[in-house]
Formats: C-alpha cells, sequence, structure tokens
C-alpha cells in the first residue's frame, strides 16, 4: 500500500519533514491550537460560563439564523455575535450573544472546516 509523501514542516526555518499535520514532532506542541489561543477555561469558558450558558439556551432554545429562514432548529451554542477576544466585558455581555444551532455557528466561524 503507497504511502503519502511527507512534507516539509511549516514552522519557519525547521527542515524537518512531517509524517501527518504540518508541523514536526519537535514544533507540534509549540504550535497547537490550544497552545496558541490557550485551552477553554483559559478563555472563560468555565463552568461560570457552563451555568450562564445553560440558562440563555433554556430562555431562547431556538437558533436564531434558523428562525429568520422560518426554520424551527434546536439552539445548542451561545455565540458572541462580536468576538471578545478576551475583552471580559464584551464576553459577559448578554446583548453580544446569540443562540445558534452548530451547523450555523460552523457557517459563521468557519469552525465546520
Amino acid at each position: 500500500m503507497p504511502q503519502t509523501p511527507k512534507r516539509p514542516c511549516r514552522y519557519t526555518g525547521c527542515p524537518n519533514l512531517c509524517e501527518q499535520g504540518i508541523y514536526c514532532e519537535e514544533h507540534r506542541k509549540e504550535w497547537s491550537h490550544d497552545a496558541i489561543r490557550g485551552g477553554a477555561a483559559a478563555r472563560g469558558y468555565d463552568s461560570h460560563w457552563r451555568k450562564a450558558r445553560k440558562a440563555f439556551l433554556a430562555r431562547r432554545p431556538l437558533c436564531a439564523e434558523c428562525l429568520k429562514d422560518g426554520a424551527l432548529m434546536p439552539a445548542t451554542v451561545v455565540d458572541h455575535v462580536v468576538p471578545h477576544r478576551g475583552d471580559h466585558a464584551l464576553f459577559w455581555d448578554e446583548q453580544n450573544w446569540q443562540p445558534l444551532c452548530k451547523n450555523c455557528h460552523d457557517k459563521k466561524t468557519g469552525g465546520g472546516l
């Protein structure tokens, strides 16, 4: 069975080749998604958020985007309309929240790619 060819590591100046992924073993941990952004809890998505999210979705159980098209789809994600980018006040501002289904959230954020 043929193997896929190794690719160059995308870390600037690294001469290593990768068997899988875009970074070699040496740079994979340094450039992992969580290393760059911090884990979910480090970004504020902790137990306090989960409680607030649950209460918000109980009050607004339908996807706001699907409703615009006349479809009734359960919301599973609380989306920040304007990305908070670490701004604590914007993160907790419920006027900046909207209920979305996962499909609509992935379309908005590119998370389904």
